[in-house]
């Protein structure tokens, strides 16, 4: 899998975000590519954000970087904060940016299945 962007290491982690916990990249709708963060993509691209919407709740579109585990939109925003193949715990901040990728419809429908 390739990710794109100003990545630091093979985990996914960039020079934006890089904790320990800061794993996970995510595909964007609007190009398919793999970036670790909302603001690699906006500078590595020319074209606006289309975010995740409720019809593409089965599409795999977050990477695991320890272990390189595609989750599909559902498994990894009704998850419990970790990597569903190897555990590795993500970032919990990274639910303050999910308005970045995934839209309105999407969350709604996530928050009202939970």
């Amino acid at each position: 899998m390739v990710v794109k962007g100003k990545v630091v290491d093979g985990m996914t982690r960039c020079i934006h975000y890089h904790s320990e916990l800061d794993i996970i990249a995510v595909k964007f709708a609007c190009c398919g590519q793999y970036y670790p963060c909302y603001f690699c993509h906006q500078e590595a691209e020319n074209h606006p954000v289309i975010r995740w919407s409720v019809r593409h709740l089965h599409e795999k579109a977050v990477f695991c970087g320890v272990c390189r585990h595609e989750m599909t939109l559902k498994e990894y925003l009704q998850g419990t904060g970790a990597c569903p193949s190897c555990r590795a715990k993500f970032n919990p901040g990274c639910r303050k940016h999910w308005q970045y990728y995934f839209d309105r419809s999407l969350l709604s429908c996530i928050r009202t299945e939970v």
